[in-house]
């Protein structure tokens, strides 16, 4: 065998032992114990916003009158909130032909081009919105609907943040409590995934029927010192988790 030969076996016995080496020591390294467990946290918070949506509905057998009636009034209505302490967002807006089943004939006919605009309008206070509703109230074609209180995301955050954390801790405790009866305890967090749920839920309104006020009233249940007692929003935080057990 020559010189060149020798080196080319010597190198690959080097070779192959260094690999048994290095997979006898993965083969060695121990894979951690873990536990999963759940958590939870059920919480409130404070409903610090009242909403109202403002519908302009416009029916005419043109539809550019149609159209040209609804954004007008609606223009009227933006053109003052504009100047109120609140913050809007159009949520419709649409326009299509209206018809209506006729019994005498027993054929559908058509009443016109009916076009609805709307804007969803919110406030920090309760009266401002009731000022609102009182400024058009009765006005032809507008109309109210979802008449609410709610949690803004705003005051909503703190509350999801300091649930989440209580919601780990609740994890952390629950994996004590089991791995304790093998002597052990619950060590480095290794992964988690987590979900969270609300009760702000839309309340539908009459048009007009009765002030604001009032309905926030028969929603909240109560009145405390002459202001309303708003249910706060239910909160609620779930998390998986992962933990290494020591």
């Amino acid at each position: 065998m020559n010189t060149n030969k020798k080196i080319i076996l010597i190198a690959a016995v080097v070779v192959s032992a260094a690999l048994l080496l290095l997979c006898g020591g993965r083969s060695e390294q121990k894979v951690p114990r873990t536990i999963s467990v759940s958590g939870e946290c059920l919480t409130t918070a404070p409903k610090d916003r009242t909403a109202i949506t403002l519908r302009v509905t416009t029916l005419d057998k043109s539809a550019a009158a149609s159209m040209k009636q609804a954004s007008a009034k609606m223009a009227e209505i933006t053109a003052y909130l504009k100047k109120q302490d609140v913050k809007m967002q159009t949520t419709q807006f649409d326009s299509y032909e209206k018809t209506e089943w006729d019994r005498t004939a027993q054929k559908s006919i058509v009443l016109g081009i009916e076009t609805n605009i709307a804007v969803e309008v919110s406030a920090d206070s309760i009266d401002t919105i009731e000022k609102i509703l009182t400024q058009f109230a009765g006005q032809q074609n507008v109309y109210s609907e979802n008449l609410r209180m709610f949690t803004s995301s705003e005051a909503m955050k703190p509350v999801l943040e300091k649930c989440l954390g209580v919601a780990v801790e609740n994890a952390r405790g629950r994996a004590n409590a089991l791995a304790a009866g093998d002597g052990r305890r619950a060590g480095k967090l290794l992964a988690i995934e987590y979900g969270a749920s609300t009760s702000n839920v839309a309340r539908p309104t009459s048009n007009f029927l009765r002030s604001a006020k009032m309905a926030m009233t028969e929603e909240a249940g109560a009145y405390a010192g002459g202001g309303i007692v708003a249910q706060d929003t239910q909160v609620t935080v779930n998390v998986s988790a992962v933990f290494e057990i020591k």
